[in-house]
């Protein structure tokens, strides 16, 4: 499942964050963790103004991290999507038909090679790669792997928005609200 005509995702941490993002044109928000309590009514909150949650799985206060609390988040919390740097989350998510975003930090080509060889198994929706303010990384992920990539990460002008969809990018996450507005 792809987003279309989204380049930019607006990235929240806190309901008064979300408040703000629900106000934007885009259907797809990311919302970075939270209480585990509260992320129903969240992703609740979203769809009464027709907007789609993709929640940062790794992120979530109160929850492990592994495909039990996938399962978990799936089937109760039901966001439109998960974004993690955990495979077995990657499975689980689409195991449940929902978006599956592998989250990937540019930290050296060692674990770049190794992410490459779990994302080709994996097949994950879209790949999510931090810092997302590095033009050839976005393309090399890009053409190395055929999934589209979203920048996240130090998106922090709109400078940085135009450079990542022009190096490849789908889109960027950013929480920098003068940025959900382009």
């Amino acid at each position: 499942m792809l987003i279309k005509n989204q380049s930019v995702w607006p990235a929240v941490k806190t309901p008064k964050e979300m408040e703000a993002a629900l106000s934007t044109p885009y259907a797809y928000l990311v919302l970075l963790g939270g209480h585990l309590g509260q992320l129903r009514n969240l992703v609740e909150l979203a769809e009464r103004h027709g907007k789609h949650v993709l929640l940062h799985a790794d992120l979530v206060d109160g929850l492990k991290n592994d495909e039990y609390a996938a399962e978990y988040l799936c089937q109760h919390v039901r966001p439109a999507g998960l974004i993690t740097t955990r495979s077995a989350v990657i499975q689980k998510t689409k195991q449940n038909k929902l978006i599956a975003i592998q989250r990937l930090f540019l930290i050296d080509t060692g674990a770049l090679e190794k992410s490459y060889s779990l994302m080709e198994k994996m097949k994950p929706d879209f790949i999510e790669v931090l810092p997302g303010v590095i033009p050839h990384m976005i393309r090399e992920v890009k053409e190395r792997t055929g999934i589209p990539v979203i920048a996240g990460g130090l998106i922090r002008t709109e400078d940085d928005v135009k450079v990542a969809l022009e190096a490849g990018a789908t889109a960027v996450t950013t929480s920098k609200r003068e940025l959900w507005k382009i």
